[in-house]
Order: structure tokens, then C-alpha cells, then sequence
């Protein structure tokens, strides 16, 4: 035990600890002058952060071999998860993909997934040995292994989840040791398929547009978010609401903000649900660029610290797992920030260890903590090779 703690990355565990206290700040901040959550305790918040600084330590007590030895069966899990949620699940945002639980909490499979999905494709990489990646044997069965969760959390309406799962896909091919050719292939087909998309979605834009309101209305926003990100200038006024609010907040703290719980597009309720996927516009706004920098500073030094961690690391199954969890975490950062300053399309991904979700902070949290089980057991030989 003791030789474990000695070992733990401490830089590690302080950016998390200024996440927790700038997420509550930041939260309170954006809650506390909206009606809707008249009965809120940020406390509670600050408790379910105190619970996963928790889980971060207990994970990374845990040798990060028994994951992956386990990975069939947390794979399993998670897609039965997918599918009871589908089935059973409470609608909330346009997804259906929350189960309830007591205590007004609730539980996002979709979230767990993303964790599940690292440790299922590095469990299936590690066999090869650090081996180029074989089309039939290896690069086939784990798109299987990816889209599988994708397409059922896709059902859910939960797009922005969706895509992350394929964003850890990729991420998982480039440190598995794909073939270039495979790459070369692949990028023609992404190409290709984006193109047409385009193409389709430009020149047939109204068909398709009212084709999902007959047939599928949960999925009509869709097109209000491509709109805004394609043609913000034909967009409606709807559909560039969140973005325009979001940047107006950001761009009116210039350097400084305008101070703590002093801004006013977020205290006057201009910017649509502040507390998740908006938060940064917080930051903007009452923290100014000075604000937002220092932010994005931290998110830096963590991601630096992470890929220190797998570069010194023997065991090419912890290399696999750290690369995996620094692409969700990298996308996540650029896909959620760049879609409030009108870079990306609008998705209802949330801030890392920012946003408002209890779900959310928690695998992110045990996901750090694998990466520091990495760090701490690196000692041992790897399960593939004894």
C-alpha cells in the first residue's frame, strides 16, 4: 500500500482537486439565479465530487491488468446496459438514455461505455504483442467491437456520445500499430463518405429537413445544429440561439470577466443550460481570457502528465489504455469548447470534470484513476506475455 502511494503522480491528483472546486464554483455560479433549480444544494454536487476523488483512489489501488483480463465480461455489461436503457430508460434532453435511481440521482450507460470501450479494444490489442494490425484478424473485429455500442447509443439519440466512441476507435487503431495502408484506405473512405454526405445534405437540405420531421421528429434537431455550423448565415434563429448566446457571454469578458457571479448572459438566463454543456461560456464571461486560459492550462498540464505516464511505461496494455482515454478526453475539450465559439457543431457533449453530470465525473475520474493504476503497478510483467 504504502509503496503504491509513494508512486502516485501528486501534480495529477491537484488538477483534479482545482477541477472539483472550479466546477462547483462555476456550477453554483450558473444555477443559482435560474428558477428551475430553486431547491438545489450545491453541496450535493460538492459531496458526488469528494465521491469520485473517492473512486480515483480506489481504482488506482486496483492493477489495471484485471480490467483488461476482465474486459468480455465489463464488455457484456455494458451492452446490456445499452439495451435495458433503450428499453427502460427515462427520456431527458431528446435522448433516451438515463436509468432513474433513489435520490433524485440517475445513472448514464453511455457514459460507462466509453471506459468499457478502452478496456475491451486494448484487451484485443494486446495480443498482438505490438504487432502491425491485420485487416481480417484484428482491424475488422475491433470496428465490430466499437460501432456495435456506437449504433445503440446512436438509437438513443445521444449523438455527441456516439461520436466519441469513434473518436476512441481511432485513437486505439493509431497506438495499436495499424498498417499504413490501412490508414491510407481509411481516410479515402471518411473522405468520401463526408463528401457525399455534403453533397446530399446541401443540395436536397429541405427534403431531408422535413423527412425527419415526419419520420423521425427526435432526430430533427440534427439539422439545426448542421445548420448553424454549416450555414450559420441561413440558420434559424432557434437553432443559433445556444451558440450565439454562448459566444456573446464569452466574448463580453474580454480579458479579466466580469467577475465572479457577476455575469450577465448567464445570470439572466441567456445562455441555454449553463451548468452542462454551456459552462465554458461561465468561464468566459465572469473569468474573461485570463480565466479560460488557466483552464486550459490545467486540462494541458493533465494531458501532458498522462502521456508522461504512458511513455514510461513497459507494459504496451497500459500505453493502450492511457492513449485511448487522452483521445476522449482531448475531443471532448475541443468538441464541447469549439462548439460554443462556432468551430465545431453544436453536440450535447459536457466539459471534462467541469460540467454538471454525476455520471459523467465519475468515469472520468476512474478513468484517471486507471491511468494512475498504470503509474503505480508498471512494475509487473504484462498477463499477455506470463
Amino acid at each position: 500500500m504504502l509503496e503504491k502511494i509513494k508512486k502516485i503522480d501528486w501534480s495529477i491528483v491537484l488538477i483534479l482537486v482545482l477541477f472539483m472546486i472550479i466546477s462547483n464554483l462555476l456550477i453554483h455560479s450558473a444555477m443559482v439565479d435560474n428558477p428551475t433549480f430553486a431547491h438545489f444544494n450545491i453541496m450535493r454536487n460538492v459531496y458526488i465530487s469528494i465521491f469520485g476523488l473517492f473512486c480515483f483512489f480506489f481504482v488506482l489501488m486496483i492493477d489495471f491488468r484485471i480490467f483488461v483480463k476482465l474486459a468480455l465480461y465489463l464488455y457484456i455489461v455494458g451492452i446490456v446496459l445499452l439495451i435495458a436503457v433503450l428499453l427502460l430508460g427515462k427520456t431527458q434532453y431528446g435522448s433516451t438514455g438515463w436509468f432513474q435511481l433513489p435520490l433524485g440521482l440517475s445513472f448514464q450507460p453511455a457514459e460507462l461505455m466509453k471506459f468499457i470501450l478502452i478496456i475491451a479494444i486494448t484487451a484485443y490489442i494486446s495480443r498482438r504483442g505490438g504487432a502491425k494490425l491485420e485487416l481480417v484478424h484484428d482491424v475488422i473485429p475491433i470496428c465490430a467491437i466499437g460501432l456495435f455500442p456506437f449504433l445503440l447509443v446512436f438509437i438513443e439519440n445521444d449523438l455527441g456520445n456516439a461520436i466519441i466512441y469513434l473518436v476512441i476507435l481511432l485513437g486505439m487503431f493509431w497506438i495499436g500499430n495499424i498498417k499504413f495502408k490501412f490508414v491510407a484506405i481509411g481516410t479515402v473512405v471518411i473522405v468520401s463518405v463526408l463528401s457525399v454526405f455534403l453533397y446530399f445534405y446541401t443540395t436536397y437540405h429541405v427534403q431531408i429537413k422535413q423527412y425527419l420531421h415526419d419520420h423521425y421528429p427526435k432526430q430533427e434537431h440534427w439539422t439545426g445544429r448542421m445548420d448553424t455550423f454549416l450555414f450559420p448565415n441561413e440558420a434559424t434563429d432557434k437553432d443559433k440561439y445556444q451558440v450565439e448566446q454562448s459566444k456573446r457571454a464569452i466574448g463580453s469578458g474580454l480579458l479579466t470577466g466580469e467577475g465572479y457571479l457577476k455575469g450577465n448572459s448567464i445570470h439572466s438566463g441567456s445562455v441555454p443550460v449553463a451548468y452542462t454543456d454551456s459552462i465554458f461560456a461561465v468561464v468566459g464571461e465572469e473569468f474573461g481570457f485570463i480565466g479560460s486560459a488557466a483552464l486550459l492550462l490545467l486540462y494541458f498540464l493533465l494531458i501532458y502528465r498522462m502521456i508522461l505516464i504512458s511513455i514510461q511505461t513497459l507494459d504496451l496494455s497500459g500505453s493502450y489504455i492511457i492513449v485511448g482515454i487522452v483521445s476522449m478526453f482531448v475531443f471532448q475539450i475541443y468538441e464541447n469548447i469549439g462548439m460554443l465559439i462556432g468551430l465545431m457543431p453544436l453536440t450535447g457533449i459536457t466539459l471534462p470534470f467541469i460540467s454538471y453530470g454525476g455520471t459523467s465525473l465519475m468515469i472520468n475520474m476512474i478513468s484517471i484513476g486507471i491511468v494512475m493504476s498504470v503509474r503505480v503497478h508498471q512494475e509487473k510483467v504484462s498477463m499477455f506475455l506470463e
